[in-house]
C-alpha cells in the first residue's frame, strides 16, 4: 500500500513515501493540539501545538504515532528518507488537550441550570448517613428526598460530586477506567419530569455540546422497558441495531431488598465502530465504555419483591467525568486525562523514569499513585486522617499503597536533594493545584493536607523497616524448617500476606529478598488470604441502603415540628403522633415507654453534638386546671427530615393522639448545655489560636455535665498550651460580649468566615452564631445571649483517640463550679492527711515518693544480697562437661524475683570463670515464672546462643522471650512446669555441649 509510513527510531523519524502521488505541503498544525484526525486521513498524530511544524508529504494516509513526541520533519524529495534528526527527540511532559476535564465538568453543570436545574455543591466524602462508610454515589445526599423524608427544596439538582469507592482498589491501575476517586456529574429530578426529557437531554448533552458523533454511541435498557427502548429510537432516532436490552443484573437499579427500584438506560461510546454491529457486545472493555447511567425510578420493591408504582418518580443519573474526559481528549484511558496525568507526572519524574518509554507494570503503577493521591487529598481535606478504623483505615490503606509503590518505583524521599524526606507532599501540591473547581476550599487546607502526609508517610517507612527485619526472620525460619524436614524452603501465604497487609511489604521486594536466599513464595495462599480481605472490604458499605415501610407512612401522617426553643422554654403542642415500641398507635397509658410527635415545641432535639433537651408534657384537664396525664421527657432526636420525637415514659394518666399539651422544657439543664455549647465555640477558637488555624473539628459532645471536643492534631498538646488555652477561654468569658445570631444565605456566611460544625447537614440558608471578635460558626444549637453566663471553663483532660485526633474535655457554667468544689474538697482532705497547707501538698509528696524510692532500692539490694548468697552455695553444684571442662549448673532458686535472678546469674558466671553455662529459673509469685540463661564468650563460639536456647525451654512453661547470644531472660504463666523446664534445659545442654566438645 502506497502512502507515508512514519517509523520511530532512537534517534531519527524516515518517511517513505509512494512516488507516484502528487506533492503538497501539509502543516501539521492543522491538526490542533491532542490526538485529531487530519480530514482524508485513516490515521492521527500527535504534534505540540507550540510547534509550526511542517512536512511535505505525497499521500493522504498518515499512520498512527503511538508515543507522544516533539518532532522536526525534513525532507528531500519523495521518495528518500528524512535525514537524522537535528535534536534528540524528547518527551512532551505537558499534553495539550482538545477540551478540559474542568470544561466538561461547567459545561455538564451549565447545560442542566439552563434547563431549570439547580447547581448544588458536592457533599462532603462523610455522610450524612449511617448505612455508608464513604459517599459513593451522586444521588447519595438526596437519599432524604428519594425516600420521602425530606421535602425537595427544587424540583430538579445538577451536580458534580466527589465520590469513594474502594471495593476495586485491586483494579486500580489494571483497567482503563476503576478508580478509588471519582467525579460523578448528575442531574436528579425529584417528581419534576420523567423519562422522556431524561433521555432526551442526555442525547442532546452528548452530541450536541460534546459533539459525540451519534454513530459511535449505542444504547443499553432494561429488557422490559418498552417505553425508554421507543423513546430512544423513535422520538431519539437511535437505530435499533445500536439499542440493546440487558437484564436486571446490568439494568435494573434497586436500593436493596425492598426501596425505591427502577430500570436503567446506559450511554456507551464505542472505540471500534469498524468491527461492525453484528454481535456487538457492550461488556467488550476493549471496545466500549459505559459513560451516562440513567436511572428512572419508578417502583417501590415490597417485602414479597413485588412492585407498586412510586407516588413520586424521580430521575437519578450518573456521568463519569472521568470517563467522558478520556473520550473527549482521546486518549487511551482514564489516568492519562488532564485530571490524573499531571500527578503521574510528577511521580515519574521523582521516580527519574519515562512514562512513555515505561513498561506496564510501571505504568500501571503510576496510575495507581495518581489515583490514590487524588482520593488521600479530598478524604484529608474533609477532615478523615489516617488510623486503623473506619474511614481512617481507608485512608490509611491508600496512603501505605501509594509509598509502598513509590518505593517499588524508585522515588527516593522528596526529590528535593532530600533522600530521607517524603515525597507525598509533593504529589499532593499537583492534587491541589487540580482542585479549584472540584472544591475551592483544598487551596485552603493545604498546609495540614501536606503535614498529614509528611507524617504519615514517614511513621510508615519506619514500618517498612521493620517488615525488613520481619522478613528475614521469615526467611530464617523457612530455611531451618526446610533442612529439619528435608524440603525446599518456602514463605507461608500468610506470612507473605502478613508482610503485604500489616508492614506494607511489596510482594515483588519480598520475592526477590527471597529469591536472593533460595526460597519461594506460597503465592497461592497469599492470594486466598488477599481474596479473603476482599470479601471483608466488599461487604463493608458498598452500596446505598434505602428504605420505604412505616417511617414513609408516618411522615405522610405526621407534619414537620416547628421549633419554639430559641425564644421559649414552654409552649402549647397537639400530639400529632404516637410510637410504642417502634410502631404507630393512638394511645399509650400511665407506665409505658413512648415516642411523642408534636406539631410544635421548645425541646431542642439532639444535632450538631448538642444533646436533646429534658423536660416534662402536661395535659390538662377540661373541666379543672389538674393535669390528666404528665410524660417526663428523657431525650429528643430528629427523625424523618424534621420530625421531633420525645421519648419518654408516661408517669401519671394517658395520653393519645389529637390531645393538647403543655411542653415544658427543664431551664437549668437547657443552661448547662447552652454554656457548654457557647464554650466549645470557645475553644476551637482558642485551639486555633494557640496551636494552629489548620486544626480543624472531628466531633462533638454538648452535654448537661461536660463538653467533649475532638479536633486534628498531630501531638499531645503541652502543659502551657493547655493553661493558655484556658487563659483566653476565660477572658473571653471576662469580656462579657453579646452573642450575634443570624440567618443567612451559606454561601454569604462562608465568605464571612463562618467554621462549619463537623457532622452537620446545611440548607441554602444558614445560622450563624457570633461571638464578635473571637468565633463565628454555622449552628443550630442553643447558646447564651452573653460570655459572662458560662462564669468559668476548666480543662478536665486531653489525650489521643486515634492517629492524629486528640480529644479535650472541659466543664463549665454550674459544671464548673461543681467540679471546682470537688476539687478543693478533695485538697481539703488530702491537706488533713498529709498534715500540711494547700501551698506545701507538691512539696509533701514529692519527699514521701523520694523516700519510697529509697525504700525500694534498699529491699532490692537486700534482695539481691540474698539472691548472691543463695548462687554461692550453687557454685559448688556445677558439674563439667565435655572435654574442655565446661562448668554448668541448671538450677531453681524458688520465689527470687526476676531482677535478683539476672544478678545471680552474673555472680555465678564470674565466679566459674569461662567456659561456663547457667540456667536458672524462679516463681516470684502471682503465677509467674522467670528464666535466666548466661553463657561466656567460649560457649558462645561455639554456636549455642543464649536468647535462642532460653526461648524454647520457656516455652514449657507457657511463656517465651529471648535476648543477646550470652545473656538472655524469659518469662511464663505455668509455674507448676518449671522442674520439667529445668530438667530440659539441663539435658538439651549437655546434649550442645558434648556435641560441640566431642
Amino acid at each position: 500500500m502506497g502512502g507515508l509510513q512514519l517509523v520511530e527510531s532512537p534517534i531519527a523519524l524516515r518517511l517513505v513515501s509512494a512516488a507516484s502521488r502528487p506533492r503538497r505541503r501539509l502543516s501539521l498544525a492543522t491538526f490542533g493540539h491532542g490526538l485529531r484526525p487530519f480530514r482524508g486521513c485513516n490515521g492521527m498524530i500527535c504534534v505540540s501545538k507550540a510547534r509550526q511544524t511542517h512536512v511535505e508529504v505525497s499521500s493522504t494516509y498518515l499512520y498512527k504515532l503511538t508515543s507522544p513526541k516533539k518532532v522536526k520533519f525534513s525532507t528531500r524529495s519523495t521518495s528518500a528518507s528524512v535525514q537524522p534528526m537535528t535534536q534528540d527527540i524528547t518527551e512532551d511532559m505537558h499534553k495539550d488537550y482538545p477540551i478540559s476535564g474542568d470544561e466538561i465538568r461547567t459545561r455538564f453543570l451549565n447545560f442542566y441550570a439552563s434547563r431549570g436545574h439547580k447547581i448544588l455543591p458536592s457533599a462532603s466524602l462523610v455522610p450524612d448517613d449511617p448505612t455508608v462508610l464513604l459517599t459513593i454515589a451522586g444521588m447519595l445526599q438526596f437519599k432524604p428526598i428519594f425516600l420521602g423524608k425530606e421535602p425537595r427544596s427544587v424540583p430538579c439538582a445538577t451536580t458534580s460530586q466527589r465520590c469513594i469507592r474502594t471495593n476495586d482498589v485491586e483494579n486500580v491501575g489494571k483497567t482503563t477506567r476503576h478508580h478509588t476517586f471519582f467525579e460523578m456529574l448528575g442531574n436528579f429530578s425529584f417528581g419534576d419530569y420523567f423519562k422522556k426529557e431524561a433521555i432526551v437531554w442526555a442525547w442532546e448533552l452528548t452530541t450536541k455540546e460534546y459533539k459525540l458523533p451519534p454513530e459511535r454511541l449505542w444504547i443499553s435498557v432494561f429488557k422490559d422497558d418498552d417505553e425508554a427502548f421507543s423513546i430512544w429510537h423513535d422520538e431519539v432516532g437511535v437505530p435499533k441495531e445500536h439499542i440493546k436490552r440487558l437484564g436486571e443484573d446490568d439494568n435494573f437499579w434497586t436500593s436493596g431488598i425492598t426501596g425505591p427500584c427502577g430500570p436503567c438506560s446506559e450511554i456507551y461510546y464505542d472505540f471500534h465502530p469498524e468491527r461492525g454491529s453484528e454481535s456487538a457486545d457492550l461488556g467488550d472493555d476493549s471496545r466500549f465504555i459505559e459513560f451516562y447511567n440513567l436511572v428512572f425510578m419508578q417502583y417501590n420493591k415490597k417485602d414479597d419483591g413485588s412492585l407498586e408504582p412510586l407516588k413520586q418518580k424521580n430521575i437519578d443519573t450518573g456521568m463519569g467525568l472521568e470517563r467522558m474526559a478520556r473520550i473527549l481528549q482521546q486518549v487511551p484511558n482514564n489516568y492519562e486525562t488532564d485530571l490524573i496525568f499531571p500527578i503521574i507526572q510528577k511521580a515519574a519524574n521523582l521516580a527519574m523514569i519515562s512514562y512513555a518509554k515505561a513498561d506496564d507494570a510501571t505504568k500501571t503503577n503510576l496510575k495507581i499513585v495518581g489515583d490514590h493521591m487524588r482520593a488521600v487529598v479530598y478524604l484529608i481535606s474533609d477532615a478523615v486522617l489516617p488510623s486503623n478504623i473506619g474511614r481512617g483505615y481507608v485512608v490509611r490503606r491508600l496512603i501505605r499503597r501509594v509509598v509502598r509503590i513509590g518505593r517499588l518505583l524508585g522515588i527516593k524521599g522528596a526529590g528535593e536533594g532530600n533522600p530521607d524526606g517524603a515525597f507525598l507532599p509533593g504529589l499532593a501540591k499537583i492534587v491541589i493545584e487540580l482542585s479549584n473547581q472540584i472544591d475551592p476550599d483544598v487551596t485552603g487546607r493545604m498546609p495540614h493536607i501536606l503535614e498529614e502526609l509528611k507524617r504519615e508517610e514517614l511513621r510508615f517507612v519506619q514500618t517498612l523497616e521493620r517488615g525488613e527485619k520481619l522478613l528475614d526472620q521469615f526467611l530464617a525460619s523457612a530455611l531451618l524448617n526446610a533442612s529439619t524436614n528435608g524440603d525446599r524452603p518456602c514463605l507461608a501465604g500468610k506470612d507473605v500476606f502478613l508482610l503485604y497487609d500489616t508492614y506494607g511489604f511489596p510482594v515483588e521486594i519480598t520475592a526477590e529478598v527471597a529469591e536472593e536466599r533460595g526460597v519461594s513464595l506460597d503465592m497461592n495462599g497469599f492470594h486466598i488470604e488477599m481474596e479473603n480481605q476482599r470479601r471483608q472490604s466488599q461487604a463493608a458499605h458498598s452500596t446505598v441502603k434505602l428504605s420505604v415501610g412505616n417511617e414513609v407512612e408516618l411522615a405522610e401522617s405526621v407534619p414537620d415540628t416547628e421549633f419554639l426553643g430559641y425564644d421559649m422554654l414552654s409552649a402549647n403542642a397537639i400530639i400529632k403522633g404516637l410510637l410504642q415500641n417502634g410502631e404507630p398507635v393512638t394511645e399509650v397509658a400511665e407506665g409505658s415507654d413512648v415516642e411523642i410527635m408534636l406539631d410544635r415545641t421548645p425541646f431542642y432535639a439532639e444535632s450538631g453534638g448538642q444533646i436533646g433537651d429534658n423536660g416534662f408534657l402536661r395535659c390538662k384537664g377540661v373541666e379543672d386546671s389538674k393535669d390528666t396525664a404528665i410524660v417526663e421527657v428523657k431525650d429528643v432526636q430528629k427523625s424523618l427530615g424534621n420530625i421531633f420525637v420525645h421519648k419518654g415514659t408516661i408517669k401519671e394518666g394517658k395520653i393519645e393522639v389529637g390531645l393538647e399539651v403543655n411542653a415544658i422544657v427543664d431551664p437549668r439543664l437547657r443552661q448547662r448545655a447552652k454554656v457548654h455549647h457557647t464554650a466549645t465555640h470557645l475553644l476551637q477558637a482558642a485551639l486555633k489560636n494557640v496551636i494552629g488555624q489548620e486544626t480543624s473539628q472531628a466531633g462533638s459532645l454538648v452535654a448537661f455535665d461536660r463538653l467533649r471536643f475532638d479536633f486534628n492534631f498531630h501531638r499531645p498538646l503541652f502543659e502551657h498550651e493547655l493553661m493558655k488555652i484556658e487563659e483566653l477561654i476565660n477572658q473571653w468569658i471576662n469580656d462579657s460580649t453579646l452573642l450575634q445570631t443570624k440567618v443567612m444565605p451559606l454561601l454569604d456566611a462562608k465568605k464571612a468566615g463562618a467554621i462549619a460544625m463537623f457532622g452537620e447537614k446545611y440548607g441554602e440558608q444558614v445560622r450563624v452564631v457570633e461571638v464578635p471578635g473571637v468565633s463565628m460558626e454555622l449552628c443550630g444549637g442553643t447558646h447564651v445571649s452573653n460570655t459572662s453566663e458560662i462564669r468559668g471553663f476548666k480543662i478536665i483532660s486531653e489525650q489521643g483517640i486515634a492517629s492524629g485526633i486528640r480529644r479535650i474535655e472541659a466543664v463549665a457554667g454550674e459544671a464548673f463550679i461543681e467540679y471546682v468544689t470537688t476539687r478543693d474538697n478533695s485538697m481539703r482532705h488530702l491537706c488533713s492527711v498529709l498534715k500540711v497547707k494547700a501551698e506545701d501538698v507538691t512539696g509533701r509528696v514529692e519527699n514521701i515518693l523520694e523516700e519510697l524510692r529509697i525504700a525500694r532500692n534498699e529491699v532490692s539490694a537486700l534482695r539481691t544480697r540474698v539472691a548472691i548468697l543463695k548462687a554461692t552455695a550453687l557454685v559448688n553444684k556445677a558439674f563439667i562437661v565435655g572435654t574442655t571442662n565446661i562448668r554448668v549448673v541448671v538450677e531453681s532458686m524458688d520465689d527470687t524475683d526476676a531482677d535478683s535472678l539476672r544478678n545471680a546469674a552474673d555472680y555465678l558466671v564470674d565466679s566459674l570463670q569461662d567456659p561456663a553455662a547457667v540456667v536458672l529459673g524462679s516463681c516470684p509469685g502471682d503465677g509467674k515464672v522467670s528464666l535466666v540463661a548466661a553463657f561466656t564468650p567460649s560457649v558462645v563460639k561455639m554456636g549455642i546462643q543464649a536468647g535462642k536456647f532460653i526461648g524454647g525451654i520457656a516455652k514449657l512453661c507457657g511463656g517465651g522471650g529471648g535476648g543477646k547470644p550470652n545473656f538472655a531472660q524469659a518469662g511464663g504463666r505455668k509455674p507448676e512446669n518449671l522442674s520439667n523446664a529445668l530438667e530440659k534445659a539441663r539435658v538439651e545442654l549437655i546434649a550442645a555441649l558434648d556435641g560441640k566438645t566431642s
